[in-house]
């Protein structure tokens, strides 16, 4: 049996008070690594794994601290970069919040290197996000393979697990019936949705490709008006109920 005590994760920072990543107050845990390179990224610095920094105890010793914040609701929740990208460290770490009886959240684009079944057996909410809902258009987008964030559905949905769903909006991409309909398909194909968000799309990251001499891809296209994004968000949602 491996000693969890010789496992390393990379991970770039731990945000001690999320309000906005999961129920309660919430620990961050943002790891590094990440398989996709979505247009819209606010965190290219989390692209890459990096030099391994932490264990999974000394996660724990630093949840630990926070836990009386926590109370009924509060927790962990496991961000990025992409959790899934460190599946050893991400299972062992969660294991041990478990013995603590922490509650814990995945924010996941599903992109990882499997043993989905495995660490979502230690998970209590899954903050899903959708990136696109065919295959051309989610290459394009993230120039990843949208049959992979399907295996990953797949886990999801026999793990029975409770699921938000995250949809970024990007204007030009998702503000049009024709996509929401497609959403509303797609997460037809989802069990036990408890919360959909829309996001809108914003440029907060653009400052760091320019620090990392990169491009940043959705230069010419616009913010999305959170009033719009709203308007959006109640279109679907009439849609998304009462699509049979």
């Amino acid at each position: 049996m491996k000693n969890s005590n010789i496992i390393k994760g990379s991970i770039d920072s731990i945000e001690s008070m999320g309000l906005v990543d999961g129920p309660g107050i919430r620990t961050v845990i943002f790891m590094n690594g990440c398989r996709l390179r979505c247009k819209y990224c606010h965190n290219p610095e989390m692209w890459t794994k990096k030099e391994n920094n932490i264990t999974p105890e000394e996660i724990v010793k630093k949840v630990l601290r926070n836990k009386p914040y926590f109370k009924n609701n509060g927790g962990v929740t496991f961000s990025g970069g992409e959790p899934l990208f460190q599946p050893e460290f991400l299972l062992e770490t969660c294991k041990l919040l478990k013995k603590e009886n922490i509650h814990i959240a995945l924010d996941t684009a599903g992109h990882g290197f499997g043993n989905y079944d495995e660490i979502l057996k230690y998970v209590d909410l899954v903050l899903l996000d959708i990136k696109h809902t065919n295959k051309k258009d989610y290459k394009e987008l993230t120039g990843g393979n949208i049959d992979e964030a399907d295996e990953f559905i797949r886990s999801l949905n026999k793990s029975n697990k409770k699921v938000w769903i995250r949809q970024v909006v990007v204007p030009g991409i998702m503000d049009n019936d024709e996509y929401l309909i497609s959403l509303s398909n797609k997460l037809k194909t989802i069990k036990n949705i408890e919360r959909i968000d829309f996001l809108s799309y914003h440029k907060l990251g653009r400052e760091k490709y320019i620090a990392m001499n990169i491009p940043y891809p959705l230069e010419n296209t616009p913010e999305m008006n959170k009033d719009e994004c709203q308007k959006l968000y109640e279109k679907f949602m009439n849609i998304y109920k009462n699509k049979s």
